[in-house]
């Protein structure tokens, strides 16, 4: 595995603004996903609150591969944009907690598809900052629709 980018790993908010850049781009774009991997600790989780193939809304797991395996398809067949709208940062010794806002859409700061609020936990080892966990709830575009 290549080492982070040391401009990614600086702080909370330049290690979240690398996930939102890595997940940007047009179809078909490759996702530099060798970079993606590099912001996530060993054992890290991601877990989308979604509905599941029965109909029940549940958080489901994902380590930073099994996400990849899960998004890539998706990811090349669409133009597919995330940005952060507002932010709230805690700190407590050599960790923090992101509760960052972000919209999505078809191209850069565009109409929203998607809002939605990621929970990043943070840890940082004394030369740089790693994601432990990230759990998500997104709103989906009909329920944007309803509100605009």
């Amino acid at each position: 595995m290549r080492s982070a980018l040391p401009e990614d790993v600086a702080s909370p908010e330049s290690i979240v603004l690398a996930v939102y850049d890595v997940l940007s781009g047009r179809a078909g774009e490759a996702r530099d996903w060798d970079r993606w991997r590099t912001l996530y600790a060993p054992d890290a989780r991601l877990m989308p609150i979604e509905r599941d193939a029965g109909g029940i809304v549940r958080p489901t797991v994902f380590d930073p591969d099994q996400y990849i395996e899960s998004r890539t398809r998706l990811l090349a067949a669409n133009d597919f944009f995330e940005w952060e709208t507002a932010r709230e940062e805690k700190h407590s010794g050599r960790m923090a907690h992101v509760w960052s806002s972000y919209d999505a859409a078809r191209t850069p700061h565009g109409k929203p598809i998607r809002r939605g609020v990621n929970s990043i936990q943070l840890w940082n080892d004394g030369s740089r900052w790693w994601i432990l966990s990230v759990i998500w709830d997104a709103e989906s575009a009909a329920s944007i629709s309803d509100e605009e």
